[in-house]
């Protein structure tokens, strides 16, 4: 007898063993097992699994853009706010809700309705002092002032001055640029420069300084405070150099114009220190 070795290989060449690997290369189970093996039948089968379908789908143009139509958009970071700037936003809205005009009905019978709708006029309000009220604000020592100074009223800068003359004589000489206004009249209680003369009122007349506005040597506006008198309608009038002024007018007054209270003899001439 011989090795081992070489017994097996004389038992490879027998024709019973050719014989056996030919009758399994024919069973279908060999068959199915080779076929298994080769790289085609791989690549088929492997495109017939459904996780092989889906990756080559999500690999495909046209699936791509599908899927990058479905991502939601990007929201951007929103900025922290303050309590107060959250409190502001809410009473905004609410207001906006509240001015929103809501409409009912047709839309041509509610413009029909608005051109019927005449505008209301509001009264203004008026902040004036009237009645008892207002002549209690305009009362000195008990008794009712029938004036008031206007708004432009202004003490003046000349040292005005009214020279008294009963006839050819002076007899008193009157300071009147230490205030706005200096009211004549019967009235010492109230009046400022007194007439005794029964013919005039109690509240006579008033000269009153005003700041208007004037043209200059150069042709440029300034302001300069002048003298007025203002007639309170005495009964029996007041006179400027022998003619008598309107009622409740202010009349500018110059230097050396004479004035007259009612039937009173005496003459107030006016004059200032320059």
């Amino acid at each position: 007898m011989g090795s081992p070795s070489r017994y097996r290989k004389s038992e490879s060449r027998s024709p019973s063993r050719k014989y056996e690997r030919d009758s399994r290369s024919r069973s279908p189970s060999y068959r199915r097992r080779e076929r298994s093996r080769s790289p085609s039948y791989r690549r088929r089968e492997r495109s017939r699994s459904p996780s092989y379908r889906r990756r080559e789908r999500s690999r495909s143009p046209s699936y791509k853009s599908k899927e990058r139509s479905h991502i939601a958009p990007l929201k951007y970071k929103e900025h922290s706010r303050s309590p107060r700037q959250e409190a502001n936003n809410y009473r905004r809205n609410n207001e906006r809700k509240e001015n929103r005009k809501y409409e009912w009905g047709r839309p041509e019978d509610n413009a029909r309705e608005e051109e019927e709708e005449e505008p209301i006029q509001k009264a203004e309000p008026n902040f004036g002092l009237s009645g008892k009220l207002a002549a209690e604000t305009n009362t000195v020592k008990g008794v009712e002032l029938k004036y008031n100074e206007p708004p432009e009223a202004a003490k003046p800068k000349l040292k005005w001055r009214l020279y008294v003359f009963k006839g050819d004589e002076q007899i008193d000489l009157l300071h009147i640029h230490r205030q706005s206004s200096y009211l004549i009249g019967r009235d010492r209680v109230v009046v400022d420069i007194p007439v005794d003369h029964p013919s005039c009122s109690k509240q006579h007349a008033v000269i009153q300084y005003r700041m208007v506005t004037e043209e200059d040597s150069n042709g440029k506006p300034q302001k300069v405070v002048k003298p007025f008198i203002i007639d309170l309608e005495a009964t029996n009038g007041t006179f400027l150099n022998g003619e008598q002024i309107p009622q409740t007018r202010f009349v500018e007054l110059k230097v050396k114009d004479v004035l007259k209270f009612g039937s009173s003899t005496r003459e107030y001439v006016l004059l200032h220190a320059e």
